[in-house]
């Protein structure tokens, strides 16, 4: 694609979306808000592997994946056959299906810590069943978070998108800051029941920072969660736990566990996930649905018996190196690509100039090189390395484009439409003790 795309049908479908769904779309990170508006399609029909196909017939490289949930590629035929072999018995049963078990002994055979796993939908159903279950073990209410984690009231209260949650449900969440482990020291109480983080999410863990983060749970009684939304099945097969050698009391999986297919899974010790039994109420009526049953049984298999986390991590390697060169020999020392290599970010620095500016005019032009990029990279198992040179070559030609307008001063005026516009304009409550927050 040399020129930028046509997306006449997407806008149509836009313009009957507007008043009918709030917001647009069901996920801000895949809503207009994310993409240059004008340029960017709005609407896909279709993907194969890597790539994907908008309603207007456009073919992109799609290095988002869905936000995460494809692990392996659009229509990977080893997940298809299962669903479709389990589809000709049904979806949802009156009564518990084996695949309930049998999905839950390969994921105990793969994740550190898993004795005792229940399934869910979305993330934020079991990050949200994790701290219901960490305050009924330790008999306290207050939680320390780090990353997102979803959109229940426990954790959004933290942030901007607050109106509609309890002030007192807000007074129990507080965050820290990653790599900074006095930061959490400081934030700990009588009445801390758990720490939840993303165990990586871009910023790599700097002097054994999740090792101490585990010493510092255990001597003061508190329930360590890791959410692996991204970490999970993606990092290695058993994640970060596996990955750093650091085990939590609850883990949280979604996204690339069953290849698109809605899943989520919380999973971990024995002594904890026991209330689950009578204490603590967690359940759904779509947790045992046997189409994504099926489908996480296949993924864990294809991941057990190839070297997907390998792959993901050469390639990204690939990836992150060249970005950086071609950056580098332009000069263009304000943006570089950081993070491990199976899910890296383009960051740009405000020193340069708005860094959504600055995104949103290498989003454009990457549109126009046939590339879906919203800002990071995240790898899937068919990424191949025609993909990779592709992207490559892609930024050698929209590199200097940006480089040139920042130079010039003169970023927005390149842009073809409404920039990129963030998620959220603040997190709040860090390291703020309730009784200290409450006293203001």
């Amino acid at each position: 694609m040399l020129q930028y795309p046509k997306i006449t049908e997407s806008d149509k479908l836009y313009e009957r979306a507007l008043g009918l769904i709030p917001g647009v779309t069901q996920t801000l990170a895949k809503g207009p808000s994310q993409y240059i508006k004008g340029v960017a399609p709005k609407y896909l029909r279709s993907g194969k592997g890597s790539h994907v196909w908008d309603v207007d017939g456009n073919e992109y490289i799609d290095f988002t994946m869905a936000v995460g949930p494809i692990s392996l590629g659009y229509c990977y035929p080893r997940v298809d056959e299962a669903i479709c072999n389990q589809l000709k018995d049904g979806i949802t049963f009156s009564m518990m299906h084996p695949l309930e078990v049998e999905t839950a002994e390969l994921i105990r055979s793969v994740i550190p810590s898993a004795e005792a796993i229940r399934f869910s939908k979305t993330g934020a159903d079991v990050t949200s069943a994790a701290v219901r279950l960490a305050r009924a073990y330790t008999g306290r209410n207050k939680v320390l978070c780090c990353g997102y984690h979803g959109w229940h009231d426990w954790y959004i209260g933290v942030t901007d998108r607050d109106r509609g949650i309890p002030q007192a449900t807000k007074d129990l969440t507080f965050t820290f800051n990653y790599n900074d482990i006095s930061s959490v020291e400081s934030s700990i109480d009588e009445d801390t029941a758990c720490i939840i983080l993303e165990p990586v999410v871009f910023e790599e863990p700097r002097d054994n920072f999740l090792g101490r983060l585990r010493d510092l749970c255990d001597s003061h009684g508190i329930v360590l969660i890791f959410d692996e939304m991204w970490t999970g099945f993606r990092l290695s097969p058993g994640g970060a736990q596996e990955y750093f050698g650091v085990t939590a009391d609850l883990a949280c999986y979604s996204k690339a566990i069953a290849n698109g297919m809605p899943l989520s899974v919380l999973a971990g010790k024995k002594t904890i996930m026991e209330l689950l039994e009578k204490d603590v109420f967690f359940f759904t009526t779509f947790g045992g649905e046997a189409l994504s049953l099926a489908a996480a049984c296949a993924v864990i298999a294809e991941m057990k018996e190839h070297d997907v986390s390998g792959h993901l991590a050469r390639q990204g390697e690939i990836i992150k190196d060249a970005y950086n060169a071609t950056a580098s020999q332009l000069g263009m020392h304000y943006t570089k690509c950081i993070g491990l290599p199976c899910r890296t970010l383009v960051t740009f620095d405000a020193g340069a100039g708005n860094p959504l500016l600055m995104k949103s005019l290498l989003q454009q032009e990457l549109f126009r090189l046939g590339i879906l990029w919203s800002g990071f990279h995240n790898l899937c198992y068919s990424h191949s390395d025609n993909d990779i040179r592709h992207l490559a070559s892609s930024y050698s030609e929209a590199l200097p484009v940006l480089g040139k307008a920042v130079s010039e001063g003169n970023i927005g005026a390149q842009l073809l439409g409404e920039p990129v516009q963030s998620v959220f304009r603040r997190t709040s409550n860090f390291n703020t003790k309730p009784k200290e927050r409450i006293a203001k």
